[in-house]
This record gives C-alpha cells, sequence and structure tokens, in this order.
C-alpha cells in the first residue's frame, strides 16, 4: 500500500464515516425509486467535497487527486449512483471550465458549484458519436449577436440538475476534429431542452438524459475560453482525468463486492461449516482482495501522476481498464458466493453487477483504454 500523508488519512477516514452513514442506509431504496440524491450532494457541498481537487483561490478545497479518488471510492463504496453524481459532476461538469474558462466564466459558474447550488454537466456523446467522439454532428453557428447551435447529445450525466452545461458543437466542418468549439449553456436557454427518459440497467438514482439543441441561441461570451476550434483538445484532457474517478469507482465497487462476499461467508453454512471455511471460497475471496488492491494502486498512480504534473494519459486508461473490469468481476464473485440469495435484490450484490457494468463502457469503453495504453506503447 502506498502510504497517505495524515491529510489525505483524514480526508478518507471522514468520507469513509459520512458515506456510511448517510449515503449507505439509502442505497437500496434510491436503486428501486430512482429519487436522485440532491439532499446528500447539499451535504457534500456544505463538508467541501464539491471543490475537492480545485484551488482555494477560485472558491475550492485546494485538495490533490488522490484525495479526490479516495473521496469517489468511498462514496461509491457506499452508492453508486451517488458516485456517480459525484464523479461526473467534479470531473466531467466542473473541471472545463475550471481549465479552460475565462475569468469572468470561472467567477460567474465555480462558486456556485464547489457550494453545490446546483452541477454542472458535460455534453460529449451523440446518438453517432460514442466511441468515435471526433464523429460530432452537433453544429454552432456564429452570427452578430451570438452561436445558434442545433443537434442532440444522448447518455449525460447530471443535466436534469445543472445549472451549466458545457457542450461540444462543430463550429469549422472543414478542419475536422481541430474544428470543434465547447459552448458553455443554462437552463432556460431557448431552443436548448433537457429530456429525463432512460429506463437503464443500473445506477437508477443517477440523472442521465438526453440533450437538445434547437435553433438555441448561446450568447458570443459562452465560448468557453477564449478560443474557437479547440474544444477537441480540451475533452481529451477532460476525459484523461474523468477516467481516474471512472477507476475509482471501480475500486468502490469491487471493494463493496468484496466487503458483502466477505461478511456472507463468514455466517452462511453449507454442510455444516461455514461457506469461510471452504478453500474454494477463500481463493475467490483472495482473488477478489487481491484486484481490488492493484486497482487501488492502479488509481493512486495515476492521481499522484497527475498532481505531480507529469503525464498520466497511459496510466488513467490502464487505471480505468483494471478497475472497471475489476468491479464486474468482483460483483460476479460475489453473487456467486451468495448463490441463489445473489441472485435476489433482497441483497445488494446484484445491484453492484448491474452498476458495474457501465463502468466499462463510460468515458471510453474497455476497448478504447486498450488502443489508448497500445498507441503509448508504440503501436500504430
Amino acid at each position: 500500500m502506498l502510504d497517505l500523508t495524515a491529510e489525505q488519512k483524514a480526508l478518507q477516514d471522514m468520507v469513509h464515516s459520512f458515506a456510511q452513514e448517510v449515503i449507505a442506509p439509502g442505497a437500496a431504496q434510491r436503486d428501486k425509486t430512482g429519487e436522485f440524491p440532491l439532499s446528500i450532494v447539499k451535504q457534500m457541498g456544505e463538508l467541501g467535497l464539491l471543490g475537492l481537487p480545485f484551488a482555494e483561490e477560485f472558491g475550492g478545497t485546494g485538495g490533490d487527486y488522490v484525495s479526490y479518488a479516495i473521496a469517489v471510492e468511498e462514496i461509491t463504496r457506499a452508492c453508486a449512483s451517488t458516485g456517480i453524481t459525484y464523479a461526473a459532476d467534479l470531473s466531467l461538469g466542473i473541471s472545463p471550465i475550471y481549465l479552460f474558462g475565462t475569468a469572468e466564466q470561472k467567477e460567474r459558474y465555480l462558486p456556485s458549484l464547489f457550494r453545490g447550488d446546483y452541477l454542472a454537466a458535460f455534453g460529449l456523446t451523440e446518438p453517432e458519436a460514442g466511441s468515435d467522439a471526433g464523429g460530432t454532428r452537433t453544429r454552432a453557428v456564429r452570427g452578430e449577436n451570438g452561436w445558434v447551435l442545433n443537434g442532440s447529445k444522448c447518455f449525460i450525466t447530471n443535466a436534469g440538475y445543472a445549472g451549466v452545461v458545457t457542450a461540444t458543437a462543430v463550429t469549422a466542418p472543414e478542419r475536422g476534429t481541430r474544428g470543434i468549439s465547447a459552448f458553455l449553456i443554462e437552463p432556460g436557454t431557448r431552443g436548448f431542452q433537457v429530456n429525463s427518459s432512460y429506463e437503464k440497467l443500473g445506477l437508477h438514482a443517477s440523472n442521465t438524459t438526453e440533450l437538445v439543441f434547437d435553433e438555441a441561441n448561446i450568447p458570443l461570451g459562452n465560448l468557453l475560453g477564449k478560443e474557437e476550434n479547440v474544444g477537441f483538445k480540451q475533452f481529451l484532457q477532460i476525459l484523461d482525468r474523468g477516467r481516474i474517478s471512472i477507476g475509482a469507482m471501480g475500486v468502490g465497487l469491487a471493494q463493496a463486492s468484496l466487503d458483502a462476499a466477505l461478511a456472507y461467508a463468514k455466517v452462511r453454512k453449507q454442510f455444516g461449516q461455514l461457506l469461510s471455511s471452504f478453500q474454494a471460497i477463500q481463493f475467490k475471496l483472495a482473488d477478489m482482495a487481491t484486484h481490488v488492491q492493484l486497482s487501488r494502486l492502479a488509481v493512486w498512480n495515476a492521481a499522484r501522476l497527475k498532481d505531480a504534473g507529469k503525464p498520466f494519459t497511459q496510466a488513467a486508461a490502464m487505471a480505468k481498464l483494471h478497475a472497471s473490469e475489476t468491479a464486474v468481476k468482483c460483483a460476479l464473485e460475489a453473487i456467486q458466493i451468495h448463490g441463489g440469495y445473489g441472485y435476489m435484490r433482497e441483497y445488494p450484490v446484484e445491484r453492484y453487477l448491474r452498476d458495474a457494468k457501465l463502468l466499462e463502457i463510460g468515458e471510453g469503453t474497455s476497448e478504447i483504454q486498450r488502443l489508448v495504453i497500445a498507441r503509448s506503447l508504440g503501436c500504430a
């Protein structure tokens, strides 16, 4: 285990207590009803968690990315729907404004976002532009008084509760990926609509939406940053950061599966013996624990490289790939250890599997991560 600083350990203890006492008790009910954890988001704002990895000069908490990864893990361990709400808000929603926004844009949005007055969302994925994010079809045309956007986005997290959405659009079609820009869009903008109609396999309490732009009028000052046609480079940086948080979610879900499987094995008897006394079960638990720890170290390594200002694209892809696949494997093993009960909603492990699957898809599928890693190795 890599040593944590005193500050990181204190944060881990605080978030763990908050997650287990406040978030975990209602997780199963939220999964059933789909109730969005808005009150929990407010409490996270009060604790300073929404500004955790952002500088104090902008109203953030001033923590590092390892601390942020720890927070994502602990929150997801208690409730994956709350975990993805938190991770998407910071990694995808706030980060574009923090990294690329003008001074005026940061002043306008960041303090409210850090307090939890509202969430932020990132509109990148489209019906025909998923893994091929460069295939964006949404168009933005500049006029005298602003930009006019037409198109749509799908599978966007948190937009139904967002006070600002960063959305990408093609502004110079002839330039390919070098002709994409990003825009800040607020609810109530004429021609902008948010639809929440998805029925999902898991993460039922997270908010997943469709964005529709129909002659949406965007002020000139809502271009993200000062330059046009740099949106592609911007969102590649955003995705690198986001992959660390998805990896941390994977660790949290995998740890939750291990926790549940170990607790069950210590009380369930078969053939007159506790399950935990059978070597077959011991080996499953040992493998789960090993993979959880390896995933955690991979996530922390990527976060530490980022904190040190070193290249972390490869490390983030490796962490996201390993941790997301570990989350699915550990959930499957936890179900197997529970036997028939694992298939029932009376126990949480079936929810862990449903929630974990998205991690192998979102912010770059496992296949895309392998491409990123292969290219970093010098493959054509």
